[in-house]
């Protein structure tokens, strides 16, 4: 799949049908958000992939759509390395993303519910605890064709050379 059909494609699912899901295709969307930007190349992010049906259950806890699926990822951080280590692990995660539609794979980031269970979470996975537990990407399939969530138009949000300047 070509990006901008990647880009286009790619929507948040919260209803999974169990499918199962290549190893080597999780590495290859880990691999994707390994090589995502980073301030000062410090690259303070790590990836837990989590195949273990036990774990996504309780992980369930953050979000229900975790049970659904048979894999996710979890992205880990360390804010003591960089001072930018929320926009590098943005970076990362919107990688993944893509790299997963592109694979024919469907997913959601999950951050706000998993923050509220961050240290529960964290122990589940054995995330040190001078480390952060700020996403889970649950890949999957979805379970219905869905839609894609309402974008402003391009010249809404388009400004040139100025702010309010909307003619090229």
């Amino acid at each position: 799949m070509k990006l901008f059909e990647a880009i286009e494609k790619r929507r948040s699912v919260r209803d999974f049908e169990k499918t199962d899901i290549l190893i080597n295709d999780l590495k290859r969307i880990v691999d994707a958000g390994r090589v995502a930007p980073s301030g000062s190349n410090i690259q303070p992010r790590e990836f837990i992939i989590i195949t273990d049906s036990e774990k996504l259950r309780k992980l369930s806890k953050a979000q229900d759509t975790v049970t659904e699926v048979s894999a996710a990822i979890a992205v880990v951080c360390d804010p003591e390395e960089s001072d930018w280590w929320v926009e590098d692990m943005a970076a990362s995660v919107e990688n993944m993303l893509l790299a997963t539609v592109a694979l024919g794979y469907d997913s959601v980031w999950i951050e706000g519910t998993l923050l509220d269970v961050e240290d529960w979470a964290k122990d589940v996975l054995d995330v040190p605890e001078d480390k952060r537990l700020v996403t889970i990407l649950p890949i999957g399939k979805a379970a219905s064709e869905g839609t894609r969530a309402r974008k402003k138009p391009l010249d809404e949000v388009t400004h040139y050379n100025r702010y309010g300047n909307k003619s090229e």
